[in-house]
């Protein structure tokens, strides 16, 4: 029996393929289609799951159609039923196999939950919307999933963050991450308190916002317009979040008394924030891909209501292997940099070893050498990636394997490692250990017996607004255009 589970047609499409009741597979449409969180399937990558796999025989996708439907006539978009038709979506692609429906954010909670190891949870879904809903709160017990609490449209921790982002002059749904990375070069205290204010309506664990933020917020304070200010801004919407989100934790904790937290939507890619989750829950699950792509596999979970066996985050398309892991390091070791493209994709937006770009941790001028081949800002932090025995020994680590970059922390020795420390002395930390990534570890471990440096710094195998390399087409391409060795 062959499941497909589907997200797309909003942002950030992504397919996931089970065979009986094992992930198999789970790619972002953007890796076929070459352009940047592509809201739609693409033909290229449903014919190569159907030659791989076959034909699908079922559907389940992410979210309700009617009832979107409804919210977006609310919201004042106008009738988009016929833009919300999923099966004449799907038949446009080839796919014809019957099609299930599950809520947008039960599928989010189920992607979560039911990858965890946990079997009782409480589980708290953070993004900007999905039908009606923004933010939930779900009690997880055995095979069942219970919603606690809703907050609706127009409210949402989401939206306000999607419009702040544009406010300092970046892509919404996009490049939220920048804002995030834009933080450590401001005040947070000059305009927490004008945020709060013009925004927010918070009492006790209630939050409420003033104004609905679907469409941004471009003129406020509009006398905010030099390099300083748009980083203060970034700096107080980032902290202003982080107080949001821990307001959040504590109702949820009062709502769901577990020690396990599974955290899941878009918001839970604020590694900044995330650190705060250890404050109140003992055990904290965040499943690779906790947005919308993430909810292909999530809608078949919430479908079957299950746990599987959790196969990683490398379940995308396949490039295997060629070149050494002594050649790859000696190579390191004498230029400082170089592309990595093997293996399995990650399933994420984050690359974790297999379509990487790597550098020496140690060299001072690491951070502007690889953001010039990035064509990225100056200010933007790369992350390292270490040999687990050895993370807690440079850094303060909230627990003790993050193997999907979702925590920064600080580095204790930041002189050390200029290539992999923010200017606040964080860094995006994710450990290796031989289950992850047997051949990335074996990588790590003999950098480690050349130089006494137990990690590398590694960033995704892209430049900025591309997404990440995917074949061995897009890796001769990438290497060619931007001439940087391309291990494969």
């Amino acid at each position: 029996m062959k499941t497909w589970g589907i997200s797309a047609n909003s942002h950030d499409a992504s397919i996931a393929v089970f065979e009986d009741k094992q992930l198999v597979y789970a790619s972002h449409s953007e890796r076929y289609s070459r352009t940047k969180n592509d809201s739609h399937l693409t033909t290229g990558m449903v014919q190569q799951l159907k030659d791989t796999y076959g034909e699908p025989d079922s559907v389940v996708w992410y979210e309700h159609p009617l009832i979107k439907t409804m919210r977006q006539f609310y919201a004042g978009q106008g009738n988009t039923l016929k833009e919300n038709n999923v099966k004449s979506y799907l038949l446009s692609y080839g796919i014809t196999a019957p099609i299930s429906y599950v809520s947008h954010h039960k599928s989010h909670a189920a992607a979560g939950y039911y990858t965890s190891s946990f079997r009782e949870a409480c589980v708290v879904v953070i993004d900007a919307i999905g039908e009606f809903d923004t933010l939930t709160i779900w009690d997880a017990k055995g095979n069942t999933l219970t919603n606690k609490y809703s907050m609706t449209y127009p409210h949402s921790i989401g939206l306000w963050y999607s419009a702040m982002t544009k406010r300092v002059g970046l892509k919404p749904n996009e490049e939220e991450y920048i804002l995030m990375g834009m933080s450590a070069l401001g005040d947070p205290a000059r305009l927490h308190k004008a945020i709060m204010d013009d925004f927010i309506d918070l009492r006790g664990t209630t939050i409420k916002f003033k104004q609905n933020l679907h469409r941004g917020c471009p003129d406020w304070r509009p006398e905010l317009t030099s390099q300083q200010d748009l980083y203060d801004i970034a700096a107080a919407v980032q902290s202003v979040y982080e107080e949001l989100f821990f307001v959040t934790l504590r109702k949820a904790k009062v709502k769901v008394n577990s020690d396990n937290l599974v955290l899941m939507g878009g918001c839970a890619l604020n590694c900044v924030a995330n650190h705060l989750a250890y404050k109140l829950f003992k055990n904290v699950w965040i499943m690779p891909n906790p947005g919308d792509a993430g909810s292909s596999v999530g809608a078949v979970l919430a479908h079957w209501n299950e746990h599987i066996m959790w196969p990683g985050a490398y379940l995308g398309y396949d490039m295997g292997y060629r070149d050494s892991n002594e050649d790859i390091a000696n190579f390191i070791l004498q230029n400082g940099i170089c592309g990595l493209a093997r293996g399995s994709a990650e399933f994420g937006p984050r690359s974790l070893g297999n379509r990487s770009l790597l550098a020496d941790p140690r060299l001072p001028d690491v951070k502007d050498r690889l953001n010039r081949v990035k064509k990225r800002e100056p200010f933007r932090p790369f992350a390292p990636s270490v040999l687990a025995e050895f993370a807690k020994d440079i850094f303060e680590m909230p627990t003790t394997f993050t193997p999907y970059m979702q925590y920064a922390v600080k580095c204790k020795s930041p002189e050390l490692y200029p290539g992999i420390v923010h200017v606040d002395g964080t860094s995006r930390v994710q450990t290796v250990t031989e289950e992850d990534n047997p051949a990335f570890r074996k990588l790590l471990e003999i950098w480690y017996e050349k130089t006494g440096c137990p990690m590398l710094v590694n960033t995704s195998l892209n430049i900025k607004g591309e997404p990440i390399v995917n074949t061995h087409e897009d890796a001769d391409r990438w290497e060619s255009r931007y001439r940087v060795k391309v291990f494969r």
